[in-house]
């Protein structure tokens, strides 16, 4: 039975305002990776989960970047099987996924106690030593967006996106309008707008939050929230990035809100050259599964 996607794959480009926020650092790396291809790549692939160390300076945190997958759930239960998980955070870079299996996994961050932001965790190396920080120039979109709100603290940086629309069929969302749809396809929708519905309440979201997803048809432009629709919403539970990502360095502040300054692990992108581009349509994950048994 078709299984339900909800994702938006764009290619676009983080060089610039990488580059303009980290140009004090001799070389960067995102990951182990070359920053500037990884960025782009990891978020086109099922998502990969990794724990960036940044003692003495912080606890670290969780990495968790690309596409949710029916393999997410698991994948996400392996790496943290033997890890102390229980309150750190998980930084996000995902242009959504699967609808059923974003629920799993959201439900297993709130159970862990995980805390969540939208950012794109680096290295950097430089003659004072390594140095691990979160630039915030990310994109956390359609079900990336409820996976935010899984955590018990929630903060969004000022050049992150967060963007939403509907949930669709997966294997018709490239040319939604003209695809046809039988009783029993939207009877799985419907059941899994309901699934939706009751994962947002569960985890503290406001009803504005679904309103505003379910407005945006798939072959229309992602809808990106504003500043007071992040509060609206209650995507965001904080404006102090200390209280995701404590005894860090930097400062920054969440998108529209005015905090006190604070010691943060955020590289602050004085030239977001992303935030000029258009959203681009809705489209299918590139990297879909199977069916599950059960129509699920």
């Amino acid at each position: 039975m078709t299984r339900l996607k909800s994702s938006a794959l764009r290619i676009s480009t983080l060089l610039g305002a990488a580059l303009v926020a980290l140009a004090s650092f001799t070389s960067l790396h995102s990951l182990g990776t070359a920053y500037a291809g990884a960025a782009l790549e990891q978020r086109k692939q099922p998502m990969k989960f990794d724990w960036v160390d940044c003692q003495p300076n912080c606890r670290g945190w969780v990495s968790a970047v690309g596409i949710v997958t029916a393999d997410t759930p698991k994948e996400f239960d392996d790496f943290a099987r033997g890890k102390q998980l229980g309150g750190s955070t998980v930084v996000l870079d995902s242009s959504g996924g699967s609808v059923n299996d974003a629920i799993t996994l959201g439900r297993r961050f709130r159970s862990l106690g995980l805390l969540t932001t939208v950012g794109i965790s680096v290295f950097a190396h430089s003659p004072q030593g390594d140095r691990a920080s979160v630039t915030p120039g990310a994109y956390c979109e359609s079900m990336c967006v409820y996976l935010l709100l899984a955590g018990t603290a929630r903060y969004v940086p000022s050049g992150a996106h967060v963007r939403v629309h509907q949930i669709w069929m997966g294997d018709r969302a490239d040319d939604a309008k003209a695809a046809s749809y039988t009783a029993q396809d939207m009877t799985i929708v419907e059941r899994d707008i309901g699934r939706l519905a009751k994962y947002t309440f569960d985890m503290g979201g406001g009803g504005d939050l679904l309103a505003l997803s379910l407005s945006v048809a798939p072959w229309e432009d992602l809808h990106e929230l504003t500043p007071a629709e992040l509060r609206l919403t209650n995507l965001i539970t904080t404006d102090q990035v200390a209280d995701v990502l404590p005894r860090a360095e930097l400062s920054d502040k969440v998108a529209g809100l005015k905090p006190k300054p604070v010691e943060d692990r955020f590289v602050s992108a004085e030239a977001d050259t992303e935030s000029s581009l258009k959203a681009t349509k809705t489209a299918e994950a590139t990297a879909a599964v199977a069916p599950a048994p059960g129509g699920k």
